[in-house]
């Protein structure tokens, strides 16, 4: 398996005692250069820094948000890129914090803005090196393995979502509006749809999975998505017929007409559907299962009682 991520992450200011706040001067959006991107040298520095160890960066630039930046290194065999994605968060917050500004990995940590994603670029290699993903002689150029592949991520997508959306916070970014996948559906060219297969064909044939965040463990979020694929490749499940039409544009009744079922809403329902599906529960194994829905319920219930200041605002002075 290689997978190549899609690190996303924000640039903000400390306050006077050195704390991190979520201000940002930047002004930039997406690609923008400077002098509207004022992260620019210190995004400059971290890719600096991960060239001199080793990694091979692919893309750099800022993204759609304000203070909002994307790193993308080569893709790797799936324990390498696992390894490479936690050294990249600590040195991201490392350079960012010797220049005065705080990086965060948090998936959504201002309302009415995007989020920050970590796509997951994913694909199968055979033996001799031959991309397994490809077939040139059909319509599409994709192989029957890949379309297998396909059809066990949309089956298993509501139960591997716990571990590539690990945290309360991750499903303030799953909702529509801001270029975050929230149905189950694929498709070569829509990015609403949580799967998506990038135009580049030949050894550069993959699938782009769209729902994880860079909070979560990359090592358990890469594991569950191959063993969902896997499931796929050996159950012969074909996937649905892809969807063109902008999902977030459709009503329930037309999602429920093409099958499309949305992800979880929040961690607690998505800790319930991985409990309930034997094969993405076997990646953990029953201790760590037992470890990680144990820890992921007690945030959740620390979540939900707590007395958060949207409710102040909206309730205090009314009753």
């Amino acid at each position: 398996m290689n997978v190549g991520p899609e690190c996303e992450f924000f640039l903000f200011h400390l306050d006077k005692d050195g704390k991190p706040t979520t201000d940002t001067h930047d002004e930039a959006g997406y690609f923008d250069m400077t002098p509207i991107d004022m992260g620019e040298n210190a995004r400059r520095f971290m890719v600096l820094t991960l060239e001199e160890m080793g990694f091979e960066i692919e893309a750099s630039h800022h993204e759609v948000a304000p203070g909002q930046h994307e790193i993308d290194f080569k893709y790797s065999d799936a324990l390498d890129v696992a390894d490479k994605i936690m050294t990249f968060k600590f040195v991201v917050r490392t350079i960012a914090q010797r220049h005065g500004l705080h990086a965060t990995f948090m998936p959504k940590p201002i309302f009415g803005i995007n989020g920050s994603g970590m796509h997951m670029n994913q694909s199968l290699f055979t033996l001799d090196g031959e991309n397994a993903f490809y077939d040139p002689s059909t319509p599409d150029q994709l192989s029957q393995t890949a379309k297998y592949y396909i059809g066990g991520l949309i089956k298993h997508a509501r139960s591997f979502a716990a571990l590539t959306n690990s945290s309360v916070n991750s499903y303030k970014r799953l909702v529509p509006g801001y270029e975050a996948p929230c149905y189950v559906a694929w498709s070569l060219r829509n990015r609403s749809s949580l799967i998506r297969i990038p135009a580049k064909r030949g050894m550069s044939t993959r699938v782009e999975l769209r729902n994880p965040d860079p909070a979560c463990n990359p090592y358990l979020a890469i594991a569950a998505a191959l063993k969902a694929g896997l499931d796929g490749i050996k159950n012969q499940i074909e996937p649905p017929v892809q969807t063109e039409k902008n999902i977030y544009h459709m009503d329930a009744a037309a999602r429920a007409a093409e099958g499309i079922v949305a992800l979880p809403a929040s961690i607690q329902e998505a800790v319930v559907e991985l409990q309930n599906n034997p094969v993405i529960s076997s990646v953990l194994g029953d201790h760590i299962l037992g470890r990680f829905v144990e820890g992921k319920m007690e945030e959740w219930d620390e979540f939900r009682t707590t007395v958060h200041d949207w409710e102040l605002k909206k309730y205090l002075t009314v009753y």
